[in-house]
């Protein structure tokens, strides 16, 4: 069940979608924070010394996500579903000019702490990560959305179970299939 903030962002998603302009002012102070916390989470296992900053993540991704025209906004989830796929091309557009940058150096890492065990507290390399996404979208592209919206989102089973219009189950069994699938991909690489 939706709480009054979620309602809200998901009224004004649609008005804006019917061309009400005055809905997207509206709704910023609504998902900002909730974005921020998203990008703190993601940036929190980066290096110390990286350059893009939270509020910078939260800022572009916001700014792609306005820039978007060929949506059909239906819902909060669906919002912050589509945040997660921003913030991931942001933080790999990011590493990959960093490693351009270094001309060849490390790749930004990350920790993908709602992985399976295997993946706990391990660093991960973000550009492998993407690359192993890559991949798996050319077996599965349902299962890297699950992903993107849990690892880059920190969307819940629930919340990725109504973008997908799936059942909960479903998006679990996906979700541990993928970090299955992942683990073995980015091990091999």
């Amino acid at each position: 069940m939706q709480n009054s903030a979620a309602k809200g962002v998901t009224q004004l998603l649609v008005n804006w979608n019917n061309g009400d302009k005055a809905a997207l002012d509206e709704m910023l102070p609504l998902v900002y924070q909730e974005l921020r916390k998203i990008a703190v989470s993601r940036m929190r296992h980066e290096s110390p010394h990286h350059t893009l900053q939270p509020t910078a993540l939260v800022n572009e991704a916001y700014l792609r996500l306005i820039d978007q025209k060929n949506v059909n906004w239906q819902n909060r989830a669906q919002f912050f579903g589509l945040a997660a796929e921003m913030m991931r091309r942001i933080l790999v557009n990011h590493a990959l000019e960093r490693r351009a940058a270094k001309r060849g150096g490390g790749a930004a890492r990350v920790s993908m702490e709602v992985a399976v065990n295997s993946f706990e507290q391990k660093d991960i390399n973000l550009v492998a990560l993407d690359e192993a996404l890559k991949n798996l979208a050319t077996i599965d592209p349902r299962q890297c959305r699950i992903v993107e919206m849990k690892f880059f989102g920190g969307l819940t089973v629930a919340e990725i179970a109504e973008v997908l219009q799936l059942s909960s189950d479903t998006i679990e069994r996906d979700w541990k299939m993928a970090r299955a699938w992942l683990h073995l991909e980015i091990s091999n690489s």
